[in-house]
């Protein structure tokens, strides 16, 4: 992606089962990750569910939870334009509508959708509640998987 060519299936393939492997060392060892990742498509995000060792496929009922940091395509453009402007971001802008255009959400799934264009105080706040249901964690997200993908994450 940083020479400005999307990923193929073949690129993303060994990256997702990499951070499965990664995720299940943690589930199974007791451990909390809060992982980010573009995992834009459902095929991924089932790729990377199949980490809790309980999971049925197909099921949604998993140990790993998926965040979206929703915010329009014009305001992802724009952050995106000012960190590469500042040297802050791997990906060229010209890549943006083509990770746009893999993204697939399926209500079903029940992926948590938070408004990223709060603060990003307000979004851990959201993030917090709609996982841990107005239970407090011993420790920032102590005991629960959190997988966020987008395109661009808050600032």
């Amino acid at each position: 992606m940083q020479k400005g060519i999307p990923l193929t299936e073949e690129d993303r393939t060994p990256w997702l089962e990499t951070l499965r492997e990664a995720l299940n060392a943690s589930l199974v060892s007791g451990k909390t990750v809060v992982l980010g990742c573009s995992a834009l498509q459902k095929q991924y995000r089932e790729t990377l569910r199949a980490a809790d060792p309980n999971y049925e496929p197909g099921s949604f009922v998993c140990l790993v939870k998926f965040v979206l940091l929703d915010v329009g395509c014009e305001v992802l453009a724009a952050r995106l334009a000012k960190r590469a402007a500042e040297g802050k971001h791997f990906m060229p802008a010209k890549l943006l509508q083509s990770q746009l255009d893999l993204l697939q959400v399926d209500e079903s799934e029940g992926v948590f959708k938070v408004d990223a264009t709060q603060s990003p105080h307000a979004i851990v706040n959201t993030i917090e509640a709609l996982v841990f249901h107005g239970r407090t964690p011993p420790s920032r997200f102590s005991t629960g998987f959190i997988l966020t993908y987008c395109t661009d994450l808050l600032n």
